[in-house]
């Protein structure tokens, strides 16, 4: 049987995928590109680098129904070769959703 996680907010759905193809990264979950629902991401202008797993992307919107939540998600578009040796999967491109706005479960 297969479960799924979830991210959400204000109680919509942001993305879903089987729980075998999400991970965690320093406590936060990576979904696949292709669980991501369509149209609730932008990019952000935020810069930034983490020291041991490279430049992010941050997403400037993540649109609910009632509100955009600015820089609530990342992506690491080239992250660093050492980083997916440590981590044991390659995780360019997965998305990960800041705790403090979007519901993963």
């Amino acid at each position: 049987m297969r479960t799924d996680i979830k991210a959400t907010a204000d109680g919509a759905l942001l993305a879903e995928a089987a729980a075998d193809e999400v991970f965690v990264i320093e406590g936060s979950r990576y979904f696949p590109l292709a669980s991501l629902v369509i149209g609730v991401l932008r990019l952000s202008a935020t810069p930034y680098v983490c020291p041991w797993k490279g430049r992010a992307e941050y997403y400037l919107d993540v649109t609910t129904p009632s509100r955009i939540l600015s820089d609530a998600a990342w992506t690491y578009p080239s992250p660093k070769h050492s980083a997916i040796e440590q981590v044991g999967h390659d995780f360019t491109g997965y998305i990960a959703f800041d705790a403090r706005w979007v519901d993963v479960s």
